[in-house]
């Protein structure tokens, strides 16, 4: 099985699930105990970590079982403030999920979420911020801007578009990819939110994101389950908002346990560290895209800087009735044939666009191998 879809979900090293493993037995030897006396110190370390790898102060950062998570914490939080007729302004690349968050919220509310039409192909930047900058209006209540893009893999101009919007209107980055993929710099960035995946490009497992909340927004922010924290004392300086987000109940916290070991395991496979090894997938991205682009006979659909270790392009397109869904039916055929990677109808059909992944277990070969595969089923 060739996995090149990593933006979906990334292999954990075996160290890191041995390491869980170790959690979960601990947890499991005295289970009130753990809790009581031990998990709150572990978690403040995990937290103290990831800080560190993604340029943040640990009073902003809590943990969540996912972006998505993390994006219906924010949601939840504004919800009171949003009135019939407010908006909310996100773009056409978006995460349908988020998606579907937004319009929940938007038709309970009586709000509009409105759509910013980001061209794909796509020729620069400037596009993503000029097209966001233009749906928003004296309405907007909140941008939810992807850092890269779920569909297309392009890496947005948050920077540009967080110094021209926050904070006349909060801007929540929605950086599902972003973590391991490309250098954050949390507090520099200056989003009111930013809330990012740990189980794709850090490796680390399934059920490990974080939500970052800005200096001045951390005494709103509430997680989507209300728990003990909301009526407990604050002693001692705690964090009522590490409090709320840390214990929403009984769950397994060992993928956050563990997201210190993700971080060394991953960033120890090449001698510069997670630098390198951003840069060998970014590398690797590119050539492959040129490889795959050169047998299909196509154009690269975005430029170079728009790229991380994570890229798409437009296939033929499908024939036949609509089969409804997100997905081409081509995925499934790649998946029989021995390949993991994301074949999507977008933005409609019979429209497809693949989505295809670099990260240190692949090789080039890999690449040529599926182009060819794309060339023989029509592409």
């Amino acid at each position: 099985m060739h996995h090149l879809n990593h933006g979906s979900f990334g292999a954990v090293p075996l160290e890191v699930q041995a390491r869980q493993i170790e959690w979960r037995v601990r947890w499991e030897a005295n289970t009130t105990g753990f809790i009581l006396n031990e998990y709150t110190d572990a978690l403040d370390v995990a937290r103290q970590e990831l800080a560190n790898f993604v340029g943040a102060a640990p009073a902003g950062l809590v943990f969540v079982r996912n972006a998505s998570q993390g994006v219906a914490s924010v949601i939840r939080t504004i919800e009171p403030q949003l009135k019939p007729g407010d908006e909310i302004v996100t773009t056409n690349q978006d995460y349908n999920a988020v998606r579907q968050t937004l319009e929940f919220s938007a038709a309970t509310r009586g709000t509009r979420v409105v759509v910013a039409e980001v061209p794909f192909p796509i020729e620069s930047p400037d596009q993503v911020l000029n097209s966001v900058l233009n749906a928003i209006t004296a309405r907007t209540r909140l941008v939810v801007i992807d850092h890269i893009a779920s569909p297309t893999g392009l890496i947005f101009p948050i920077e540009e578009i967080v110094s021209e919007v926050d904070p006349d209107v909060p801007v929540l980055v929605d950086g599902a990819h972003g973590p391991g993929q490309v250098p954050l710099s949390l507090d520099a960035l200056g989003a009111s939110w930013y809330t990012g995946n740990l189980h794709k490009w850090v490796c680390a497992p399934k059920g490990s994101g974080f939500l970052h909340a800005r200096a001045d927004r951390i005494d709103e922010t509430v997680p989507t389950v209300i728990s003990h924290a909301w009526n407990t004392p604050i002693v001692d300086g705690a964090s009522q908002y590490h409090g709320l987000f840390d214990w929403v109940g009984t769950d397994d916290m060992t993928p956050w346990l563990t997201v210190p070991d993700a971080i060394g395991v991953v960033g120890r496979m090449e001698s510069g560290g997670w630098p390198a090894v951003m840069k060998r997938n970014h590398e690797l991205a590119l050539e492959a895209r040129r490889i795959i682009c050169d047998v299909l006979a196509i154009q690269a659909p975005a430029p170079d800087e728009m790229v991380g270790s994570l890229f798409a392009i437009r296939l033929f397109d499908r024939s036949g009735e609509d089969p409804g869904g997100l997905l081409s039916p081509l995925n499934q055929e790649l998946l029989d044939a021995g390949f993991e990677t994301l074949v999507m109808v977008w933005p409609e059909w019979p429209h497809q666009i693949i989505r295809i992944s670099a990260h240190l277990y692949n090789e080039l070969d890999e690449y040529r191998l599926i182009a060819d595969t794309l060339s023989q089923m029509g592409g």
